[in-house]
């Protein structure tokens, strides 16, 4: 089908179609439920057809490369840190915030007031397996816990989360621990920071069964879900991650949900729309595949909706750095969505801190936002940022603790 013609320049708009055909292409720029297909410079996308063209050409012509996979190399997995378009935004993009929260566009999270915003702190795990939490050999976890990650200019703080124990009918129901979340979320909050509620451990959809980790979320978490997003819809500084870590499923299980190891898996794009539809419009934090390192599926199988980010877990030595820009850098580099580093840390035997290190340097110059694993005391394999319970740190928390204190905020 020829070119249709906005000028007499046929022969240039000859050659950008051919150019279509093989410049690294990533699909529409910008963050738009409706256009899942960011473009590189000099090129628009096609919403309808979902593709890139050149700029000058028309939307209605033939040309771009709607075939190409997510790392075919006519997509590009180019992770170069570019400037982003940021947050000056208009009001039906802004105007979707939570209470004191944020929004998304393109690789950007957004204050109410338009301010770019990244999100750095660490992990405090325990509530996936201790229904009040612990904290040096005690239940719950007290407020000077989060005081201390305050103290190390931590702005955020993500909490692991149970649904077993959360929702009424399963086995290990605890009528206390939805009490014992508040009372968290409110400490931390009062210490400064805020707070990413994550679904780590579920139950197959079966709450006869004892919750633990799984390959994907079920049934039960959509439930969970709504009950948590209901109470959390008028707090901003509430973020929601859907669920911890997916791992041997495909991106289209990841997505829509399908059989998995012997149960019946619901997807991201679920779960995402069980939270909208109670009226929350916090920030949806989504993981990707491999044990949540993955994103490179993220243009193919993208989260139909608004306020996303996508969360990507680059543990050492198993997640090289080789890896970051076609795995989750590009996202962020590209303009295409926010990325948040949500657990990240060296697993091996080396203790330095270099690996943590890097994971921060490679997210800053990309403007991705991160949180730490683990505000919880132990060595190396666990990995943990701790000591003891006096917060001593360990050589990796001391990499840690020097990023957070560097930051101006």
């Amino acid at each position: 089908m020829p070119i249709q013609r906005r000028s007499n320049r046929h022969l240039m708009l000859q050659v950008s179609v051919v150019l279509a055909l093989i410049v690294p292409l990533f699909g529409c720029k910008h963050d738009l439920a409706n256009a899942p297909c960011p473009c590189v410079q000099g090129f628009q996308c096609c919403a309808t057809r979902n593709i890139c063209i050149p700029a000058e050409a028309s939307c209605a012509a033939s040309g771009g490369a709607s075939d190409a996979g997510p790392l075919d190399p006519r997509r590009g997995s180019d992770a170069t840190p570019h400037t982003l378009q940021g947050c000056a935004v208009d009001a039906s993009v802004s105007s979707k915030v939570a209470p004191g929260g944020y929004y998304t566009n393109g690789a950007s999270v957004c204050t109410a007031s338009g301010a770019v915003h990244l999100f750095h702190g660490v992990d405090r795990p325990s509530l996936e397996w201790n229904s009040w939490g612990q904290w040096d050999g005690n239940l719950g976890i007290p407020r000077s816990d989060f005081d201390a990650m305050a103290a190390w200019h931590a702005n955020v703080v993500r909490l692991s989360l149970n649904q077993g124990y959360w929702l009424s009918g399963s086995k290990s129901y605890a009528p206390a621990y939805e009490a014992t979340i508040e009372q968290a979320v409110q400490d931390a909050e009062a210490a400064g920071l805020d707070v990413i509620l994550d679904l780590q451990w579920s139950d197959r959809g079966n709450r006869n069964a004892d919750a633990d980790q799984q390959p994907m979320a079920d049934s039960n978490s959509k439930e969970f879900w709504r009950q948590v997003a209901t109470k959390y819809k008028a707090d901003g500084h509430v973020l929601f991650e859907l669920y911890n870590e997916p791992h041997d499923i495909t991106w289209t299980t990841w997505l829509s949900g399908g059989e998995v190891d012997e149960y019946q898996a619901v997807g991201m794009q679920e779960l995402y729309d069980t939270v909208r539809s109670v009226g929350a419009d916090n920030l949806v934090i989504i993981g990707g595949t491999a044990w949540g390192f993955d994103l490179s599926g993220v243009p193919a199988h993208r989260i139909q909706g608004y306020n996303v980010m996508y969360a990507t877990h680059p543990f050492g030595p198993h997640s090289a750095q080789s890896q970051w820009d076609r795995k989750f850098g590009y996202l962020a580099a590209q303009d295409i969505a926010p990325v948040i580093a949500t657990a990240f840390g060296d697993m091996g035997t080396n203790c330095t801190g270099d690996w943590n290190s890097k994971v921060v340097q490679y997210a800053d110059a990309r403007q991705i936002s991160w949180t730490a694993w683990a505000w919880w005391p132990g060595d190396c394999t666990f990995p943990a940022l701790l000591e003891d319970w006096t917060y001593t740190p360990t050589e990796q928390g001391a990499a840690i603790q020097a990023a957070l204190l560097n930051y101006p905020y």
